[in-house]
């Protein structure tokens, strides 16, 4: 689906706020309420929009710690690959996970409550991971970004 400007306004203010109503939403972004609902619809349909999700602090939850993990297979076979996504993807400490070019196979970003606890989890799941031969770990000492996605606003910008 190729966005326009009202779409990306759309976007803008919903990622914003995604508890916006309709009415506010189309009052901000030029249109009358049922032609921003059919806007919004068909944003979901395409899947531009493929889901909403409360962002909750880490440190509320008592995971005080940030891990990003470089992990290596022992090989990049179709099957070995996939048996490690579907078993990373089951860990309940791990934030996300990505498929790399480079020197590491996967890096991925775990929360942990502590050291202690980061260790249980290095021990318990990453290194049970199916086929991973080598892990290398760092903590991230403080947040200074951390989005879902870019700004839709600098979608405008070029």
């Amino acid at each position: 689906m190729k966005l326009d400007s009202i779409d990306i306004a759309i976007l803008k203010e919903v990622q914003h706020n995604a508890r916006i109503t309709n009415v506010e939403l189309a009052s901000k972004v030029g249109l009358s309420p049922s032609a921003c609902s059919r806007r919004f619809e068909q944003l979901e349909a395409s899947g531009v929009l493929s889901g909403y999700q409360a962002v909750i602090s880490d440190e509320a939850l008592g995971q005080n710690v940030t891990a990003i993990v470089h992990i290596t297979l022992d090989r990049q076979s179709g099957v070995g690959m996939e048996s490690f996504e579907k078993a990373v993807a089951d860990c309940p400490y791990v934030n996300a996970c990505f498929l790399m070019s480079g020197e590491y196979d996967y890096i991925v970003r775990v929360s942990a409550r502590d050291m202690n606890h980061f260790q249980y989890i290095h021990k318990e799941w990453l290194s049970n991971l199916p086929g991973v031969s080598r892990i290398v770990s760092s903590f991230a000492m403080r947040t200074v970004v951390n989005r879902a996605n870019i700004d839709v606003a600098s979608l405008s910008a070029g």
